[in-house]
């Protein structure tokens, strides 16, 4: 299922939900409870089940569990600076905790206030984490963190843990970073007699020089990469192999197979570095693995915005396959196919090989050859290369070098077969022309 937790007011982002939506259809990543599969709830909204944590909330007050706060912003600020100054753990010094119960309930109908656990007087909170073990966090340690805050509404802690008792939830899977906060959800499962999850806390993700990868550190966001011409299914297989491993060697899996394939047993507890170029590999193994045509479909806007004529359906697929040969995203193609579909382009640094008196024999030669050619294939092209090479003791890199520069630009590139067949006999003439002088 999806739940949306937009808990906190104040860090609402328009059309946030509308574009998470829109990202896992793109992905698609499909839920077995929502509108889109018939159900009749979902996604879930935190913000829309707010009566359901006010009533959890009064069990935890009327249990003892939880209290009133009144503490104004600039008190808990002033806590906080003495406590550093002292080196002592940072956390609220229970000040409200003192206030005399039925006092507290009168400030409560007229006074803002937040609602916090009561951490209690334990040596320590113990709980199992399945790619950690035991954990075991000292109560000393553990502030008497907010579970509702003075605007009504709850903060992730608290509403998380209703959320996923009342939900079924059975495994809680987020980032390492979390672990120091669980001893508080494992108490207040504890306080309302539930039955706890199997807690999994995965490896942080990280760059290359092993900091903390940040969504405030560049395009990091599925859209971006997608935007960028990465398929959807190489996404979910590079982010499935970010701190888990299959029992194999192989790296190349469907969403289908992860599902078989994935095993909790086998997730990593050091950090993850998000190679970038291990993704770019990824995606190249993927453009050039699947099928032609839906490659096509799908680096048509691409080419569309560079406005290169691709009405010519044949010649299209043709400069695709060679593209996606070449490139590691969609948003390369374009920039791999360019010589198919602009006038010939010749740098100055591959100039003279078809400018030398051999080269300039060898071209005029395969001209004359071709011009008497009616019909002519790409193979048979390679032929007369080879034929007219024979004729003028030519071989090697000094035969197909000038050749294919002349027809592609650059020395290095396709099989010459390919490119002959992707020009055609009369554009192959006319480029030949323009390099002989």
């Amino acid at each position: 299922m999806l739940r949306i937790e937009d808990t906190d007011q104040s860090r609402k982002v328009e059309n946030a939900t509308e574009n998470l939506l829109s990202t896992f259809k793109k992905l698609n990543i499909q839920f077995d409870e929502g509108p889109e599969c018939g159900g009749e709830n979902g996604p879930y909204f935190q913000s829309q089940r707010l009566d359901i944590y006010r009533q959890h909330i009064q069990i935890l007050l009327d249990g003892g569990n939880a209290y009133p706060c009144f503490c104004s912003s600039q008190q808990l600020e002033e806590v906080r600076k003495q406590q550093a100054e002292s080196k002592k753990t940072i956390k609220y010094d229970r000040r409200c905790l003192a206030l005399d119960p039925t006092e507290a309930n009168k400030k409560m109908t007229k006074e803002a206030h937040v609602i916090r656990i009561k951490v209690p007087n334990d040596d320590e909170i113990v709980f199992y984490d399945a790619v950690r073990g035991r954990m075991a966090i000292s109560c000393e340690e553990i502030d008497d963190q907010v579970l509702m805050k003075s605007d009504g509404y709850p903060t992730y802690h608290f509403a998380n843990v209703v959320d996923d008792h009342l939900m079924g939830i059975t495994h809680v899977m987020r980032g390492e970073e979390w672990l120091s906060s669980t001893p508080k959800h494992v108490l207040l499962y504890q306080f309302f007699d539930w039955k706890l999850p199997k807690f999994i806390h995965l490896p942080l993700l990280l760059n290359p020089d092993k900091s903390k990868l940040s969504k405030r550190q560049g395009d990091i966001g599925v859209e971006d990469y997608l935007n960028k011409g990465f398929l959807p299914e190489t996404l979910i297989n590079f982010v499935a192999l970010l701190g888990w491993h299959p029992k194999n060697e192989q790296e190349i899996f469907s969403l289908n197979e992860l599902e078989r394939e994935f095993s909790i047993k086998r997730i990593q507890k050091s950090g993850a570095v998000f190679d970038s170029r291990k993704l770019e590999w990824m995606n190249s193994q993927y453009l050039m693995n699947t099928d032609l045509e839906t490659i096509a479909k799908l680096a048509k806007p691409y080419y569309t915005n560079q406005e290169m004529d691709i009405s010519d359906k044949m010649k299209y697929l043709q400069v695709v396959d060679n593209a996606r040969r070449r490139a590691s995203s969609l948003c390369e193609m374009p920039g791999e196919s360019q010589m198919f579909y602009d006038s010939l382009d010749i740098s100055t640094e591959n100039i003279d090989l078809v400018n030398g008196e051999t080269s300039q024999a060898l071209l005029k030669t395969i001209h004359a050859f071709l011009t008497d050619e009616a019909d002519c294939g790409g193979d048979r092209f390679k032929s007369i290369i080879i034929e007219v090479g024979n004729e003028l003791g030519v071989k090697g890199k000094n035969l197909f070098f000038p050749v294919r520069t002349a027809l592609y630009g650059d020395p290095k590139g396709p099989d010459i077969p390919l490119i002959f067949s992707i020009l055609g006999r009369d554009e192959t003439l006319i480029r030949l022309s323009q390099v002989i002088k």
